[in-house]
């Protein structure tokens, strides 16, 4: 992606590109942008891409004569061939939604090699399916449903929640719609007219994702838009002359790209900062394999680094309460970065909150509400026999008061070498198993076991 890089088809970047590309995503600079080349599905005919599976089943659905079909046929010509023949326009939605649902495929491999990569934050996608949010949540939470998916609709401008950098979770955006019984997602070209039409209306468009798309490097991957329909969607969300000077670039990682002469011509000349790569699954492949290289643990005991984000003022719904002593404050960030990298959202009070709230009454609210409360427990706990972390642990011992025998609520954490037996903390903990997390460290059986209390409560 350097400044002088050419638009011309390659089988590969060459290493200092690569490189390159991975600082980027270190980063947490780069966006990938999915689309259907790479929904490879196993069917009861072999291997085929989703698109083209789902035509077959929807012209028999809505008993459309295929033979009189541009041949190979596609989505969009079962649907046409329908209104045409006066079908209703809703029909064609219902129908495939009923497909999807009774078929439920398994992720591709490229989908779960991306959702493996875990510096890259948020997914956008311009297919309807569930694909990539399940790989998501198989991969990285244990099949817990963590990944949050938003969708956009003309009628309905879904943003992300926050600024890019803020966000909690995994976001899988569906530029184009999800799936639905209503007419809400691309299905046809004249879907498509209207969905890019609203985008570039500057009432309609998503601010927060655009500004993320215009600021970041960009991944196209599998994307199968047209000649024209590639060169608007590119200026779409850099939102500036693609001849103008900028400091970020993008790679087109498909089959269809590099087989348009006039495309490649005019990305050669206008948008230098744009790549070429042949094939969307190679792509995927090779970055997995120079991603998962270059993050590989030095040793055994070595873990991948997390990030923090500091806790949103307000309490999310079914968040974990860490209550902890001031003086382990990076310990509990720690313990925050590494729950909610595997998928478990978590609060503490961080900060004083604004004058004028009661802060007592609010910390009391939090913990009669949290899903689970952990109390660090360390050489700090044990100095200080009077403290206000005490009088949030005797308002988790409150709520344990009317929680069945057995029922899991407290979950201790000693951060250093503190004995759980002699430990100075309510009786009540010390009859609980303490969980060791060197300095804040989250250990993977940690997190499962917090993942596996989760899916028990939603099951």
């Amino acid at each position: 992606m350097t400044a002088a890089a050419q638009a011309v088809p390659m089988s590969t970047l060459d290493d200092d590109a690569w490189d390159d590309l991975l600082s980027f995503i270190e980063e947490r600079r780069v966006i990938p942008i999915l689309g259907p080349e790479l929904l490879r599905v196993d069917t009861d005919r072999g291997p085929r891409l989703l698109y083209d599976w789902l035509a077959e089943k929807l012209a028999a659905k809505l008993s459309v004569d295929t033979a009189l079909l541009p041949q190979p046929y596609t989505l969009n010509d079962v649907v046409c061939w329908f209104l045409a023949a006066r079908g209703r326009r809703e029909e064609a939605y219902v129908r495939l939604r009923s497909i999807l649902k009774d078929a439920p495929f398994a992720p591709p491999e490229a989908l779960r090699r991306l959702a493996a990569i875990t510096d890259f934050d948020l997914y956008v996608t311009t297919t309807f399916d569930v694909l990539l949010e399940t790989a998501l949540n198989e991969v990285r939470f244990a099949g817990v449903s963590t990944t949050e998916v938003l969708s956009y609709a003309p009628n309905r401008v879904t943003d992300l929640p926050t600024e890019r950098d803020r966000l909690p979770h995994p976001v899988v955006y569906h530029l184009f719609g999800r799936l639905s019984a209503s007419p809400t997602y691309v299905i046809s070209d004249e879907d498509l007219l209207e969905f890019i039409c609203a985008l570039q209306n500057e009432h309609l468009a998503p601010e927060k994702l655009f500004h993320a798309l215009e600021h970041n490097h960009l991944l196209f991957i599998g994307s199968n838009f047209s000649n024209w329909l590639a060169r608007l969607f590119l200026r779409m969300a850099k939102r500036q002359r693609l001849s103008d000077p900028r400091d970020v670039g993008e790679v087109l990682a498909d089959t269809y790209s590099s087989q348009d002469d006039r495309l490649v011509s005019f990305l050669q000349q206008v948008s230098v900062r744009t790549r070429i790569y042949v094939g969307a699954e190679a792509f995927v492949t090779e970055l997995s394999d120079r991603w998962q290289a270059r993050n590989r643990p030095k040793s055994a005991t070595s873990a991948a680094p997390v990030r923090f984000l500091p806790p949103a003022r307000e309490m999310p719904e079914q968040a974990v309460f860490i209550s902890y002593a001031r003086e382990d404050l990076a310990a509990v960030q720690e313990i925050k970065a590494g729950l909610e990298a595997a998928g478990i959202t978590t609060w503490f009070d961080m900060d004083r909150l604004e004058a004028g709230d009661d802060y007592d009454q609010k910390i009391r609210r939090n913990i009669a509400r949290c899903s689970y409360f952990i109390p660090v427990i360390s050489a700090t706990t044990e100095r200080r026999s009077e403290a206000y972390f005490r009088r949030e642990w005797n308002y988790a011992l409150d709520r344990m008061r009317n929680m069945a025998d057995g029922a899991v609520f407290v979950l201790p954490v000693t951060i250093d070498g503190t004995d759980a037996a002699s430990a100075l903390v309510p009786d009540r903990f010390r009859a609980l198993h303490f969980n060791s997390l060197p300095g804040g460290r989250v250990t993977p059986e940690f997190a499962r076991r917090l993942q596996e209390f989760f899916a028990a409560r939603t099951s």
